[in-house]
């Protein structure tokens, strides 16, 4: 999923602004600390889901941040975007409703379940990378955009590379 968090804060001049000013930036890296740090794509491996911080702009006034959000299992990955909007609640519950907004989108699902029922597709891939004298190594990807929105589309295209040469 894409959360792409918007934050209003109320500009007031400094020498006037106690208990008044709301800084868009505080509030955004406030947001940010109340994620699990240790659920950073730095800090996660393997099956391990994450939120990725894609985005952090802002001012006093207005401040934007943007994450992207994996997670192999659909039930964690359902308590990771549930855990986005309970932090948006919180924070609204804390500076005032309106203060934080989330938009948050799918953008594609886990391709296991559309690659297993035609893992030919997989068997072929290995059976040819034998055939020139590679060992294929396989190993979960943290990522597959591509080949996830196409086997969710109709055309099964597992990961083969990530990239690597040689």
């Amino acid at each position: 999923a894409r959360a792409r968090i918007h934050i209003r804060g109320r500009s007031v001049h400094p020498g006037t602004s106690k208990n008044k000013m709301i800084n868009a930036s505080l509030v955004a890296m406030e947001y940010n600390a109340m994620l699990p740090p240790q659920d950073r794509p730095d800090h996660t491996a393997d099956y391990e889901g994450f939120y990725h911080l894609t985005l952090m702009r802002g001012d006093v006034e207005t401040a934007q941040i943007g994450y992207i959000i994996r997670d192999h299992s659909r039930e964690k990955f359902e308590d990771r975007k549930a855990w986005i909007l309970r932090t948006a609640e919180w924070l609204n519950h804390k500076y005032g409703a309106g203060t934080v907004e989330v938009e948050l989108v799918d953008q594609y699902a886990n391709m296991r379940e559309k690659i297993e029922p035609v893992m030919r597709v997989v068997d072929l891939a290995k059976e040819a990378m034998l055939a020139v004298g590679v060992s294929p190594r396989i190993t979960p990807v943290r990522g597959g955009t591509d080949g996830a929105q196409l086997s969710w589309k109709g055309l099964p295209t597992p990961n083969l590379f990530t990239g690597g040469h040689n």
